[in-house]
């Protein structure tokens, strides 16, 4: 505000030289001029003068309001320009704070990355470890292509090892157990190993086992098993059967008699005592069995219980002429021993003659020639082929 208190003097300066240079440039006026024109001009002097000093101090006071008003927006602006100052310290001050955090993680990740290199191998040694892993690798792939080899030639060798042993399991069944279904079904596993390996030379074999096969459909099936259950059944009742006394009744005069109490009623009792151990029979059109005693009874049924596990035997053994002697002898027991009228005897003896009627062998095809001609293949296929002259030169 210095400036502006110092700059108006130099108007007043310029308007006083001004005025000199006027006053100095105007002609002398001669001597004798008259008197009157004097005061004309010393009154016109001073009305340019004032004139003059307003307008130079209307300028100057526009001129002093511009500075004044350059001041304040200079004031204003400094003052924006030191809060913005103070925003971009303090923006400046956070992003210092986040870049020495940052600063700090880097320097840990570096520590940490610093401690899992001092870890790591060395470079000859991780050349060694190439070197290692690149030869088991090779080694590996050598034995991988020995193995694919090998297993090439001998899978199917192994599946006709396979189909061989099952034709001797389905021989074995028919022949021990007489087991058609269980043959039938081994017989068509071998079959299917057969067209597994979509070989021509193996044509002889798969008519043998469909010439078996078709034997096996068009036999009988024998439940052999459930023969051997119904008699195991038939020989815990045959341990149960006990022999029944004879029982008489009377009839209804003698009881009449017995009611009066006279001499004949005594004789009447007496006698219906005895009649319980002894019967006399004039007219018997049977033959007349004699009671069984305790340890006789026992022998009886231990002698049935053996012709009936004599009959169980020859029936899984397929033996008819033991199977059914064993039945006529259960049945031979039964009837000299026990009373056909008991229910539980004649219940036996009636499931007995049905199982004597009962077949218990039949005719089984013969697996051994099936099992001739497919080893007779796989010898084939596993020999060496000789080399034709023309592949050798």
């Amino acid at each position: 505000m210095t400036h502006s208190s110092e700059k108006p003097e130099a108007p007043t300066d310029t308007a006083a030289d001004a005025t000199k240079q006027n006053s100095a440039s105007k002609p002398e006026q001669p001597a004798n001029a008259p008197s009157a024109a004097k005061p004309a001009s010393s009154a016109a002097a001073p009305t340019k003068h004032a004139q003059e000093a307003s307008s130079s101090g209307k300028g100057l006071a526009v001129l002093a309001l511009l500075f004044g008003l350059g001041g304040l927006g200079a004031g204003i602006w400094s003052v924006l320009h030191i809060q913005s100052a103070g925003d971009l310290s303090a923006q400046q001050q956070q992003q210092l704070t986040s870049m020495r955090t940052q600063t700090a993680d880097l320097i840990a990740r570096e520590q940490r990355l610093s401690q899992t290199l001092a870890q790591m191998p060395s470079a000859s040694q991780l050349q060694q470890g190439r070197e290692l892993l690149a030869s088991v690798q090779a080694e590996q792939q050598l034995l991988t292509q020995r193995l694919e080899t090998i297993l090439g030639a001998s899978r199917q060798d192994w599946r006709l090892a396979e189909a061989e042993h099952l034709l001797r399991m389905a021989s074995l069944r028919l022949t021990a157990l007489h087991d058609t279904s269980s043959a039938r079904f081994l017989l068509q596993a071998a079959d299917h190993i057969l067209v597994e390996q979509d070989d021509p030379a193996a044509f002889a074999a798969r008519e043998q086992l469909a010439l078996s096969i078709a034997a096996l459909n068009s036999s009988n099936t024998l439940d052999r098993t459930g023969l051997f259950v119904q008699l195991g059944a038939l020989h815990q009742q045959a341990s149960q059967l006990t022999h029944l006394a004879p029982e008489f009744v009377q009839g209804p005069g003698q009881q009449a008699e017995v009611a009066q109490g006279d001499g004949a009623g005594r004789w009447a009792q007496w006698w219906e005592h005895i009649s319980r151990y002894v019967r006399i029979d004039f007219n018997a059109s049977e033959q007349v069995q004699p009671l069984l005693a305790g340890q006789s009874l026992t022998q009886v049924r231990l002698a049935l219980g053996l012709a009936l596990e004599q009959a169980q035997w020859a029936a899984l053994n397929g033996a008819t002429e033991v199977y059914q002697q064993a039945l006529k002898q259960a049945l031979a027991i039964l009837d000299a021993h026990f009373s056909v009228k008991d229910s539980s005897v004649s219940s036996l003896r009636a499931q007995l003659s049905e199982l004597h009627e009962q077949k218990i062998s039949q005719e089984l095809p013969n697996l051994n020639t099936a099992l001739i001609t497919l080893q007779a293949y796989i010898s084939t296929r596993s020999a060496p082929q000789e080399s034709s002259p023309e592949e050798s030169n």
